[in-house]
């Protein structure tokens, strides 16, 4: 047990500048620094890596971090860096050190200067290295993406298998397990290899609210890809396809189409993966494509969005996948397209694989198809997967799926799911989903005829021609998100009836149920894009930051990100700190990162602050900052409805050259607009000609020197809308 001087809080002030802990990440550290067994459970976002990252940074000894990719380690071992003076303080030991490289980590280690050595399993089986680590005080070990130990998680590593035993040869210290995606079978697995189960288990809420969850059928793919893409110009996203092949064909479609997007798999060499994993985190590119298979050990925190191309193989992959977007809390777009031939291709990777490999796969896939094809909440769907309930009424109430965002049609189920409950029961619940649709339908399949099940009085009750197997493959996802139908965790897949379910069929009561969407014939949709969150008040000081951090970050080598995150920045653009004790009680920025980075972001707003006579009362400034931002966003909404000037200036109570203002400082930020249907109506082409070359030529863009130049052709209003439309066009 560690004894601390101070409360965890002033050590997570401290070390990363936050002023109090999220969920039950202190409960976590307390009881690891207590010398207990912790696994923890807690989705992509949800601060995992604090987790052992604060308890290693305060404990004696050296913290072993066992982590299965070697762009997640380094990605890792950069941001401890970036909040720590000492470099040592973090490393990684694997395949790419070289001889001078590795003997410099063991002596850091040694030294007692290393407070987390993070290790791939791999090189935790080598003799070598367990005599190494025999020789050095341990204060706990870390297995960091635990589901790899489980044949039923998406990311399956027989090294992982192994590590109970090399752990307990090397020292019996406290050990924490961590994953974002554990179902309560692979929680099972994980608990029962590592000898962990009186571990205190901490599992946290699945649920990531800032997430837009959308499927759309496989029609005109590649168009609605850049569709989405454009809909978030400039931000950074993933596409994930299911070949290298469709990776290479992606990226070049979408490099020709004018958006700065790079390849990411297996078959490149690893400098050229390394080289667009950086110029990604970089920001030197905004969009990624990578194949399903190659995990990409991406820590990004403004993802904007995530399409999957192809539909992966499992609700796991898809979790881990959909949740590199919104890691910093903003808004996060998950799009999907899907069709049977996806759902082929998977099934066809399995062929030839052992027997219970290929149960475990096809059960993947069906829920995979369940939650591609439901039309019920889909992050209910998603939950109830994870062992977590929902309530759907949550998600609809902001619209954060498609399905709730235009809800389908309901229909009185009790009478259906009454008949479903009896043939599973009729057929001692020994069966799959697959195979109790196909028998409640009456589709006499191969193994259904096998068992002489076609022969059964209940074989068919649900026939009717509107009622296939697709129909009732549809009831039994629902009746087990209802409670009714319980899968079996041992037997996995095989359904049961559950308590709830037996009274169900004695007193059935009204459930209403949702037609299942058809795939077969759909117009394409308008893209659903999520609302936006917060943002800097001073969006200038936040663009001037930006570029700042991003020199700063290819000075040094690091992503953008380590230096310092986007909500760090925005909160500096809203306060204007100017001294290190101002800077320190930004958001994110703890002592460390306040005295390695913030002196040059100081001298900047302390600049920008003199420069722009702004008053730093902070209530002031906010308050008047963001009304402003709020007429932005309104001005820019009503212009791409083509609302005549005038109009938008009569429905905020303002006068037309308050409009002509905002518009003025939107485009002089870099935001592009188009006034020309207001324009057109005032100006004919040849004039706007004139005074378009004036602008190219003009030492000043003065409205007044303008006004002059033309001897008064134009009224000032016009003047300053074609200064707009110049700026806009030209300067942006």
């Amino acid at each position: 047990m560690q004894i601390l001087e101070a409360p965890l809080t002033d050590y997570l002030k401290q070390h990363f500048g936050f002023d109090k802990f999220k969920g039950e990440q202190e409960k976590v550290i307390s009881n690891l620094m207590n010398g207990k067994d912790t696994f923890v459970i807690m989705p992509t976002g949800g601060g995992k890596s604090l987790c052992y990252q604060l308890p290693a940074l305060i404990s004696e000894g050296t913290a072993i971090v066992v982590s299965p990719l070697i762009a997640l380690m380094k990605n890792q071992v950069d941001a401890i860096r970036g909040i720590a003076n000492e470099d040592g303080v973090a490393h990684f030991y694997n395949s790419s050190l070289n001889k001078t490289e590795a003997r410099k980590v063991k002596q850091d280690v040694a030294d007692g200067i290393t407070k987390l050595l993070y290790v791939a399993p791999e090189s935790l089986t080598k003799e070598e290295n367990i005599e190494f680590l025999k020789s050095i005080p341990i204060s706990f070990f870390a297995i960091d993406e635990a589901h790899c130990i489980s044949e039923w998680g998406h990311d399956f590593r027989p090294e992982y298998r192994r590590l109970r035993t090399i752990i307990e040869e090397i020292d019996r210290v406290p050990i924490i397990a961590l994953t974002a995606t554990a179902t309560p079978k692979v929680q099972e697995d994980i608990q029962k290899n590592l000898g962990m189960t009186d571990a205190t288990v901490f599992k946290a809420s699945f649920n990531r609210d800032n997430l837009m969850y959308e499927v759309r059928p496989k029609k005109d793919v590649k168009k609605e890809i850049i569709k989405v893409i454009r809909q978030h110009e400039g931000q950074s996203g993933i596409v994930y396809c299911l070949s290298r092949k469709k990776v290479e064909e992606i990226a070049e479609l979408l490099q020709v189409n004018g958006i700065k997007a790079l390849p990411y798999h297996a078959g490149l060499d690893s400098n050229s993966r390394a080289k667009h994993q950086d110029m990604f985190l970089m920001e030197e590119a905004d969009v990624i494509v990578a194949t399903i298979a190659f995990g990409m050990g991406i820590d990004k925190p403004d993802v904007r969005f995530v399409i999957h191309h192809d539909i992966p193989k499992s609700l796991e992959s898809y979790y881990q996948e959909t949740g590199r977007a919104g890691r910093d809390g903003g808004e996060g777009h998950c799009i999907a397209f899907y069709s049977y031939k996806d759902i082929e291709k998977l099934e066809k990777f399995l062929h030839g694989k052992p027997v219970a490999e290929m149960e475990i796969g096809m059960q993947l896939i069906f829920e995979m198809v369940s939650y591609a094809e439901t039309a019920v909440c889909r992050r209910r769907q998603l939950l109830h997967y994870f062992g977590e309930k929902y309530k759907s009424s949550d998600c609809a109430d902001k619209g954060m799926c498609d399905n709730c965002a235009h809800p389908k049609d309901k229909f009185e189920g009790k009478d259906d799911i009454k008949i479903l409950l009896e043939c599973v029961s009729a057929l001692n619940e020994v069966f799959k989903a697959k195979y109790i649709a196909n028998f409640v339908a009456g589709k006499g399949s191969a193994d259904i005829k096998s068992f002489g099940h076609d022969k059964h009085p209940m074989f068919g009750k649900g026939k009717s021609e509107d009622k296939d197997e697709k129909y009732w493959d549809a009831v039994i996802r629902q009746s087990i998100i209802e409670g009714l139908i319980t899968k079996e965790i041992e037997n996995y897949g095989v359904l049961k009836v559950s308590d709830k379910g037996r009274e169900f069929i004695k007193n059935p009561v009204s459930v209403m149920l949702v037609k299942a969407h058809d795939y077969s014939d759909v117009d394409d949709g308008d893209v659903i894009v999520p609302q936006k969150g917060g943002g800097a008040a001073d969006e200038n000081l936040f663009k001037i930051l930006k570029d700042l951090r991003k020199s700063i970050a290819k000075e040094k080598g690091f992503p953008p990100y380590v230096i310092f995150q986007d909500p760090s920045l925005e909160d500096m653009a809203t306060r204007y700190p100017i001294t290190m004790e101002e800077l320190k009680s930004i958001t994110g920025v703890g002592q460390g990162k306040a005295e390695k980075f913030g002196q040059e972001f100081l001298e900047v707003i302390e600049q920008y602050v003199e420069e722009n006579d702004i008053d730093r009362p902070l209530d002031m400034v906010v308050k008047s900052v963001v009304n402003k931002s709020g007429l932005k966003v309104f001005v820019v909404q009503c212009i791409d409805r083509k609302m005549p000037l005038e109009d938008i200036a009569d429905a905020k109570g303002i006068k037309l050259e308050d409009v002509l203002s905002e518009l003025e400082m939107i485009v002089q930020s870099g935001t592009k607009v188009n006034i020309d249907y207001q324009i057109d109506e005032i100006v004919d082409e040849a004039d706007q000609e004139e005074v378009f070359e004036y602008f190219m030529e003009a030492e000043s863009d003065d409205v007044e020197e303008a006004l002059d130049e033309f001897e008064d052709s134009f009224s000032e209003e016009e003047m300053r809308m074609l200064r707009i439309k110049f700026m806009s066009d030209v300067a942006n």
